[in-house]
């Protein structure tokens, strides 16, 4: 009888619970506690990394400044206030490599990224809500690379402080009705742009470093905002155009094209390569961008153009168009 109860105190029965029973259970525990049970066993080593809220306390004042972290990733982390945002950062003085993803209604309103050491930004937010408020602050002098996604409902994003900047894809930024997130990105050699709405084109503003842009073309902006950046990108050699699914399956008319008075620069000295992704050879205002650009980019040495609908009568359509624009430039 002692042998079984024995047996018997001494069974693992917590660790045969289901997992969601245990990371419920451990949701209710102190952090410091939490992470001390991966070293219980090897079912325990990475099961705190699961558990829905972790809470970290630290009195920034004792933070040693050779401390911390050179790469750092924020997944829906729920900050006390705007200052315990700016604590944390300042707490990590050798930072390059930031991952910020949350919800767009998260609890900080306006999230303040000031690091000095930071080289990789990448941006992500959770749209499924639709609060409109709030935005980011960007001041990282040796910022290199910037990622930003799915900004759906906030009301700004500025830039204050990137000359480094190298790199830029700026995706689904939808309610931010501003300026700034174009103005301010002027010295990348290469960006990627897909904003939904009208976004007001910064006057002045030159991107002289620029050598390859990605354009994503929507109903609101496209013509506009390509006009703008072959203006404004005289050493630009790649331009890839990207069209959209849905504006071809909800209307198949043309948007308004508005032929440049004068000839980029771009064009005429230094565009080597244009490829279009969903090229929408039916549109007459897609034919006449496509005409112009194969017209008068002199120094051009290939172009590829995938159409919407591919088929061989399709292609050859567009061949054709390509060559005989060709022809007339």
């Amino acid at each position: 009888m002692s042998h079984i109860l024995s047996y018997g105190m001494n069974e693992d029965r917590i660790s045969e619970l289901p997992e969601a029973l245990l990371l419920h259970i451990l949701s209710y525990v102190p952090t410091k506690d939490v992470i001390a049970t991966s070293v219980l066993s090897k079912r325990w080593r990475s099961l705190w990394k699961m558990v829905p809220k972790l809470e970290f306390e630290f009195d920034m004042e004792h933070v040693s400044s050779e401390a911390v972290y050179r790469k750092l990733h924020l997944y829906y982390v729920e900050f006390k206030d705007e200052e315990s945002v700016c604590n944390l950062f300042s707490g990590c003085p050798r930072l390059q490599d930031l991952v910020v993803k949350r919800y767009s209604n998260a609890n900080v309103e306006t999230y303040s990224i000031a690091v000095p050491s930071l080289q990789r930004l990448t941006i992500e937010e959770d749209c499924s809500t639709d609060v409109n408020d709030g935005g980011y602050v960007i001041n990282a002098p040796s910022l290199k690379y910037l990622s930003i996604e799915c900004l759906g409902f906030i009301d700004f994003c500025l830039i204050e402080n990137a000359p480094e900047l190298v790199e830029a894809n700026i995706k689904n930024v939808s309610h931010i009705a501003n300026e700034n997130i174009i103005a301010s990105l002027t010295s990348p050699k290469c960006l990627s742009f897909h904003l939904p709405l009208e976004i007001k084109c910064p006057t002045g503003s030159i991107f002289y470093q620029l050598v390859s842009l990605e354009l994503h073309i929507n109903e609101i902006n496209g013509w506009n905002l390509l006009s703008f950046m072959l203006d404004s990108s005289p050493k630009l050699q790649i331009l890839k155009l990207f069209g959209s699914y849905r504006y071809r399956e909800r209307s198949p008319v043309s948007w308004e094209w508005t032929q440049p008075k004068c000839v980029p620069k771009c064009l005429l000295l230094h565009l080597e390569t244009l490829v279009w992704t969903r090229y929408g050879w039916q549109r007459e205002d897609e034919k006449q961008v496509a005409t112009y650009i194969l017209k008068n980019a002199k120094q051009l040495k290939k172009a590829t153009f995938y159409p919407t609908c591919v088929g061989a009568e399709t292609a050859g359509k567009v061949g054709k168009e390509a060559r005989d624009a060709q022809r007339v430039g």
